[in-house]
């Protein structure tokens, strides 16, 4: 499926994937405590940057994107100008070798794949992946063909 998205791609860098343990409905004894639970395919888990500090004014290009088996959305790998590797939520209309950024502050240009303060935003442009407390990381919006609309602003 990955390879249809994106060819000639390349190994995803081991720090962004971790194992993730299925329990299949036992506890720490071993015993089934949660009945019909268990079976399905193996998963790997992908290590999705939500906060995206750190990157302030850092240009970065889309490298893939991927399916990710543990949502149903996809996923992009993005290389930053400082060597980093991160995984983010593609947005709709993200595409191959298209360069983001993110960081406070209006020299940030907005389209599709920046991140950026609410205040810079103006009014009925879609937004995904918003967090609702500041330095938490992103909360809603963020499942596949989810966005919101900015319908107003106090000032």
């Amino acid at each position: 499926y990955r390879k249809k998205l994106v060819p000639n791609i390349g190994k995803t860098p081991r720090k962004l994937l971790k194992t993730i343990k299925s329990h299949s409905g036992r506890n720490n004894q071993g015993r089934i405590t949660m009945r019909h639970q268990g079976g399905g395919h193996k998963r790997v888990y992908r290590v999705i940057d939500f906060k995206r500090y750190g990157k302030d004014g850092i240009e970065g290009v889309v490298k893939t994107i991927e399916y990710d088996p543990n949502r149903n959305c996809f996923i992009s790998l993005v290389s930053y100008r400082d060597g980093s590797f991160v995984f983010i939520i593609a947005p709709e209309g993200l595409r191959v070798n298209d360069k983001i950024m993110s960081g406070e502050g209006e020299n940030i240009p907005l389209k599709v794949g920046n991140n950026l303060p609410l205040r810079y935003i103006p009014i009925n442009t879609p937004i995904h992946n918003l967090e609702l407390k500041l330095k938490k990381g992103g909360q809603l919006l963020r499942s596949a063909g989810t966005y919101g609309e900015i319908i107003g602003k106090e000032l």
